[in-house]
């Protein structure tokens, strides 16, 4: 990657592969432009391209076995317990639904390969936009002459398309072809740079049909596997100047001085007809101007404002930390590009992935990576693209009440690690340390509850608290009495392996330290909630509150260690992993709420301890691990180690492109850091507010930012500071 300012990340050469294209995205849509001068490659994702259709995962046997394990885990009969859990516990099928990619848009230029010279691609923050630009030499009137190229690249909410502005600083230098593709294969970044026709074997692959159709269109037809879903996606090119002829199923233009290319895509998840969908909005976008320049011209001012609108609330200026600001607005950048109201939350991978069996699936995992995805939405200004997190609940909670009913015997609903585009809620794959988790819905709730402190908004509280009082109902009738406290039981602490003093390694277990971390902040949420709406003279249907602070009253207290840590099991284990990525054990100090200086100094030293245990074992190794250290580091005011941690990150976990690395490919890092850099900027969580509560050195100098939101429905209009104190503050 070349030096870039605090707004663009830029190359000065094309992508040679996926981890090198800039991405772009308006939610629903996303692409990877690649670049490439001769023949250009845009990998193209719709977030609702999924394998298979929706599914009845839950066990049949797991009610009947529900006791007997639990018996066999009080009597510490745990590879008994674990092995009956594979068998009772596991979906059927193991495996839920998986993200799939919409396929590849090609714009293959004529012409005789030659040398290209000031060569740039870039994207810029600020305005959404990637822009490659390149000089070749080209035969005008028997003449050589140089010739610049310039290719913009955005994908437009309003329109809900992504659209491609192709100029030449020379009239009748863009002779090109527009190619739709999908396959499973990856030969063109074997060579990426021969002759495009090499690139055909390519394009066909998992499609229905390619077609031309009238109006300089090609439309791809597809449908995903497994009885997924079925998919349109078409391109239409309108250029000026020069000739255009349909030659089998492609458009080609020749000796055109300008050129726009419309892109839309839809599936039947939310279109029954996405041909006529698509054909439909090709035209409509297409109809506000004849001329490329002045459509795209309209087209880029209408994208600009949509996405300055958002982008543009919160500014961020460290003298000399180009490189965080950069990284701390990438993250904006992503959320915006990758989470809008109407589309589907951010996954694995936000909406960005290639792979048509991707790591994990690329699904919604929920022990951690998707709520990390929303860590930094309400902080830094950007509720309306937490949207799209909220209404996928409602999917789930659907879902969730059937499994919680069928395989626990439970009221309310539950939710494992992981789910799908159709809401799946039954455990997911066969893998112990993670499979039997049935917190995830309770976790996913609190982010109704974060976005109520932020907004103060009672009446998205009344609309949307029912999320939260199910949950709580789940959690409360799951709980066993084990003779001391009440315990989830069976459960884990995600993902990781003890070890039983006769060396029996073991994760099933009850009361891990993290689910009683949940539901105590789950718990006191509903009980805060129901008293906000009562206060606002909304009424609760059946409240929980009495019932809640009974069962707060017998959760097993946050205890520490043999080795001064924050214990992770209800038991003082030795750890099959000591450096394990996750460090679940610590959710109280951060998303929670409940470990803090003040209140709780003791659990504090000890969550100190915990991090640096972890990390003298080799911890922080994932890039959403480290990321999830920054934010522990800023909670717990040590600034000089949340700035080492992001540093880390930045530089030896995150890939040329700036995304995260897992690795491979996560996109939870990069939302990780954002709320990192915030975090260590300002704090509210603690019904105070906190400045400056963890300043490296490295920042101290000078620094200012605008439009951070906070808890208690306030704005952080300004903050700056000069040597590490504060010269300018105001709050609205």
């Amino acid at each position: 990657m070349s030096k870039s300012t605090s707004r663009v990340i830029s190359f000065s050469s094309p992508a040679k592969r996926w981890e090198e294209a800039l991405p772009i995205g308006n939610g629903r849509l996303g692409g990877m432009v690649f670049g490439l001068p001769y023949t250009e490659r845009i990998q193209l994702n719709e977030d609702s391209v999924w394998y298979g259709g929706p599914q009845d995962r839950n066990n049949p046997s797991a009610l009947e076995n529900l006791p007997k394990i639990r018996k066999l885990i009080l009597e510490g009969k745990i590879s008994e317990a674990q092995e009956l859990c594979t068998f009772a516990l596991s979906g059927i099928p193991e495996e839920s639904r998986h993200y799939e990619p919409l396929g590849n848009l090609y714009i293959e230029f004529d012409g005789t390969e030659t040398e290209y010279s000031d060569y740039s691609r870039e994207l810029d923050l600020s305005n959404a936009t990637v822009t490659t630009s390149f000089t070749i030499s080209r035969s005008v009137d028997g003449v050589e002459v140089p010739v610049k190229y310039t290719r913009e690249v955005i994908a437009s909410y309003p329109q809900n398309a992504m659209l491609i502005h192709l100029t030449a600083d020379t009239p009748g230098a863009l002779s090109f072809h527009a190619q739709l593709g999908r396959n499973p294969g990856k030969p063109w970044e074997e060579i990426p740079y021969q002759k495009q026709t090499l690139r055909r074997q390519a394009y066909t692959g998992f499609c229905d049909s390619i077609t031309a159709r009238p109006g300089n269109v090609q439309l791809m037809e597809a449908t995903a596997g497994g009885n997924g879903v079925k998919m349109a996606c078409g391109v239409k090119v309108i250029s000026k100047g020069g000739t255009s002829e349909v030659i089998g199923n492609t458009t080609r233009i020749s000796e055109a001085d300008e050129a726009v290319l419309i892109l839309c895509a839809d599936t039947t998840f939310r279109e029954e007809d996405p041909v006529a969908s698509v054909l439909k909005r090709l035209e409509e976008v297409a109809s506000n101007q004849k001329e490329p320049s002045a459509l795209w011209e309209n087209l880029y001012s209408e994208h600009l404002s949509d996405y300055t609108s958002l982008y543009d609330r919160v500014k961020l200026q460290i003298d000399g930390q180009e490189e965080v600001e950069r990284f701390f607005q990438f993250g904006r950048y992503l959320m915006i590009a990758g989470s809008r109201p109407g589309s589907l939350p951010l996954n694995l991978q936000g909406i960005w992935n290639q792979d048509f069996a991707p790591m994990w699936g690329s699904r919604f995992t929920i022990n951690i990576n998707t709520e990390m995805n929303y860590w930094p939405a309400m902080l830094t200004n950007l509720a309306e693209c937490q949207e799209p997190l909220i209404s996928h609940l409602y999917r789930i909670r659907e879902n969730g009440r059937v499994t919680a009913e069928k395989m626990y015997g439970c009221r309310g609903f539950v939710a494992h690690h992981n789910t799908d585009i159709w809401g799946d809620t039954a455990p997911q794959d066969i893998c112990i340390s993670s499979t039997y988790w049935v917190m995830g819905g309770a976790w996913l709730a609190l982010h109704v509850w974060e976005q109520y402190l932020f907004t103060k908004d009672v009446s998205f509280l009344n609309e949307n608290y029912p999320i939260m009082k199910e949950a709580a109902e789940f959690v409360m009738d799951y709980l066993i009495d084990d003779g001391k406290f009440l315990v989830t039981c069976p459960t884990l602490s995600p993902e990781n392996t003890y070890i039983l003093s006769n060396g029996e390694k073991g994760v099933i277990c009850k009361g891990a330290s993290m689910d009683n971390q949940i539901i105590t902040e789950l718990l006191n949420a509903c009980i805060s909630a129901e008293k906000a709406l009562a206060s606002a003279i909304f009424d609760v249907d059946a409240p929980i509150s009495e019932r809640a602070e009974e069962v707060l009253s017998r959760i097993a207290p946050i205890t520490i260690g043999k080795y001064g840590q924050i214990m992770e099991w209800n038991e003082d284990y030795e750890e099959d992993e000591p450096g394990h990525r996750h460090i679940s054990q610590l959710f109280a100090l951060y998303p929670g709420t409940r470990i803090s200086k003040d209140k709780t100094p003791e659990l504090f030293a000890a969550a100190k301890k915990t991090i640096e245990r972890r990390l003298s074992f080799g911890g922080g190794h994932s890039g959403w691990s480290r990321a999830w250290i920054i934010n522990m580091y800023a909670r717990l005011g040590e600034g000089e180690k949340a700035f080492e941690n992001l540093m880390t990150l930045i530089h030896k976990q995150t890939l040329p492109n700036l995304f995260d690395d897992h690795p491979p490919f996560q996109i939870d890092g990069n939302f990780g850091a954002t709320a990192g850099i915030a975090e260590m900027l300002v704090q509210s969580h603690e019904e105070e507010i906190r400045f400056l509560p963890a300043l490296p050195e490295a920042w101290k100098k000078h620094g200012r930012v605008e439009g951070l939101r906070l808890r208690g429905g306030k704005t952080l209009k300004v903050l700056e500071w000069q040597d590490g104190r504060i010269v300018d503050l105001k709050i609205e």
